[in-house]
């Protein structure tokens, strides 16, 4: 916990630790090409802090990457939409569940160095 990073992904904002894994929807535009172990870097980083520093991107750090690789996709949780119509007596129920890709953070890289080696 000592250093993590904030990046873009996904239409969100993530907070990233080195050996943790998360989970992104919209992950790439070509889906068939991420399969599991697949390696990534991320180039939008945000926000790096190394112990004390805080480090700020306007809007994104230009030398940092997040390394990491993909192990699955999976679902969100199952989100369940009722529409009740009480004059009517009619009743419709629908489903929804959100693809997401969890991938697990290897390094993060600020100016060609990683910055859990120390």
């Amino acid at each position: 916990m000592n250093s993590y990073a904030i990046i873009d992904i996904g239409g969100k904002q993530l907070r990233v630790e080195q050996g943790r894994f998360h989970d992104a929807r919209h992950f790439a535009s070509v889906r068939p090409a991420l399969t599991s172990n697949t390696k990534i870097s991320i180039n939008r980083v945000l926000l790096i802090r190394h112990g004390s520093s805080i480090t700020f991107g306007y809007p994104w750090l230009r030398d940092a990457v997040v390394k990491g690789r993909i192990l699955h996709g999976c679902f969100k949780e199952k989100l369940v939409v009722q529409k009740i119509h009480s004059k009517k007596k009619t009743r419709r129920t629908s489903g929804y569940r959100e693809n997401v890709t969890r991938f697990v953070v290897d390094s993060i890289l600020f100016g060609g160095e990683n910055l859990d080696k120390s």
